[in-house]
């Protein structure tokens, strides 16, 4: 692998990872605001609940794909090379 592709390859993952880490200021601002309107229009049903699990489970997809996504995909190519290897 040429240092262009080392180059390339890190740039892609330092931009997923950024990609998460906006994903995540903007769950935590935005579910702030919501706990505070939540509480502050009627304190005796929160809803707010809803939008923090569903939201926080794809928050949690796209962490998991990010910073474990690719240690499965290199497994996986790493099996389907061995494969291929033993079927020549």
């Amino acid at each position: 692998m040429t240092d262009t592709e080392v180059i390339k390859r890190a740039y892609n993952r330092a931009l997923l990872k950024l990609g998460f880490y906006v994903h995540l200021i903007v769950y935590i601002v935005v579910n702030l605001l919501l706990v505070y309107i939540n509480y502050t229009m009627n304190s005796e049903y929160l809803w707010v609940k809803w939008v923090l699990l569903c939201w926080g489970f794809g928050l949690f997809s796209h962490g998991y794909a990010v910073f474990a996504g690719h240690r499965i995909m290199l497994y996986l190519v790493k099996r389907e090379l061995e494969a291929n290897r033993h079927d020549r």
